[in-house]
């Protein structure tokens, strides 16, 4: 808020945030759009909010609010639905089948060219050692960050064979089911597993997936190179280049974050669970409540190396159904500590004053077993 106070522009154009700062940006002596789609405190006659929950929708993200603008500016604009679509699939809101303005912009894309569908795989994409070793989507205990245990699995499934591979004779299919194998051990559930094979959108002028694209642009924004990731979308092969290695770079350093997590295992109270956290928080949330953690309970990482502490919550659909809101609690534990949250119900974070963690997962804990009590 600070930054946009001290700013000189006579517009600004705010995208994917600002619904939790409504009241602050109309106090602002200047014109102010908001592009967002997290969940609603206050509605504005003063600044331009577009929201979709302001309708009673969901469905969108904060990237397809700013591509419906663009379109709505320029009809030419529809080749970027490839970057759109990246992403909502970053966003994950891909996971269950896309709704509302996603499902429009997506059957736009198709219709226009720019996008074709395929049947998705428990296999992760890319040159099979590396993707092996830095899946966390799935995270397959034993493989992921482990070169010896990918190379056992591919020994296993008949692709590797005294060094060389083969890639034939049913050897994916083998694959395919080793990793199911594994995951059921971890305790991965039937609707995680369903997730982990959903359907893959690819980008006629990417040449690769729309999650493969999601995840190039996280690594340079997580890694503070975000003019990378402007270049890339900006249609530049010199950055695409060097985004490529940085999400290599990137995927190694996470999945050794998840091989540790998996070791330290999560801690429990009542009615959820988390872990501490110098970073990735966000991503490990995701890993931890989908591959390593209780299924039952929502996770809640904790990042305390900032003056503030950042938080991230996860939950699942199924926990959702049972009445869980992250946003929700996030949003009155971290009030109730002096700090703020907010997102989904799926999946929200926050902040809050350092030496207020205790206080603030009891009041969580408290607060999430409330709503299953009332959903029931």
């Amino acid at each position: 808020m600070e930054t946009i106070k001290g700013s000189s522009a006579e517009c600004i154009i705010i995208t994917d945030l600002g619904a939790s700062y409504i009241k602050e940006l109309e106090e602002l002596n200047k014109d102010v759009i908001v592009l967002d789609h997290h969940t609603l405190r206050d509605d504005s006659d003063k600044v331009v909010y577009v929201n979709p929950h302001i309708d009673g929708n969901d469905g969108a993200c904060g990237a397809t609010i700013a591509f419906l603008l663009s379109i709505e500016m320029e009809e030419k604009n529809w080749d970027l639905v490839q970057i759109a679509l990246a992403g909502i699939v970053g966003d994950k809101q891909h996971l269950h089948g896309l709704s509302g303005c996603n499902q429009y912009i997506l059957r736009e894309g198709i219709k226009r060219g720019y996008i074709s569908t395929s049947e998705g795989s428990i296999i992760p994409t890319g040159q099979i050692v590396n993707s092996l070793y830095t899946s966390i989507d799935p995270y397959i205990r034993g493989v992921s960050g482990n070169f010896e245990g990918v190379k056992k699995i591919l020994e296993e499934a008949g692709i590797l064979s005294e060094g060389k591979f083969t890639f034939g004779n049913g050897g994916w299919r083998r694959l395919s089911s080793l990793i199911a194998i594994k995951l059921i051990k971890q305790g991965v559930t039937l609707d995680t597993m369903t997730e982990i094979t959903r359907r893959k959108y690819t980008l006629k002028d990417w040449a690769m997936d729309a999650e493969t694209l999601a995840n190039i642009l996280d690594a340079c924004g997580r890694q503070s190179f975000q003019w990378i990731g402007i270049g890339v979308c900006l249609g530049s092969k010199e950055a695409l280049e060097k985004a490529k290695l940085l999400k290599e770079e990137y995927g190694k350093a996470i999945v050794n974050a998840a091989v540790e997590l998996d070791k330290n295992k999560l801690r429990e109270l009542e009615n959820i669970q988390y872990f501490d956290s110098t970073g990735f928080t966000g991503i490990l949330c995701g890993v931890a409540m989908r591959f390593i953690g209780n299924p039952n309970k929502p996770v809640i990482g904790i990042d305390c190396s900032d003056e503030k502490i950042k938080l991230s919550g996860r939950a699942t659909i199924a926990l959702t159904k049972k009445g869980v809101n992250l946003a929700a609690a996030l949003q009155q534990s971290a009030q109730s500590v002096g700090g703020n949250g907010g997102g989904h119900d799926i999946a929200s974070g926050g902040s809050i004053p350092n030496g207020s963690k205790e206080d603030f997962l009891r009041e969580t804990d408290k607060i999430i077993g409330q709503q299953l009590k009332s959903a029931m």
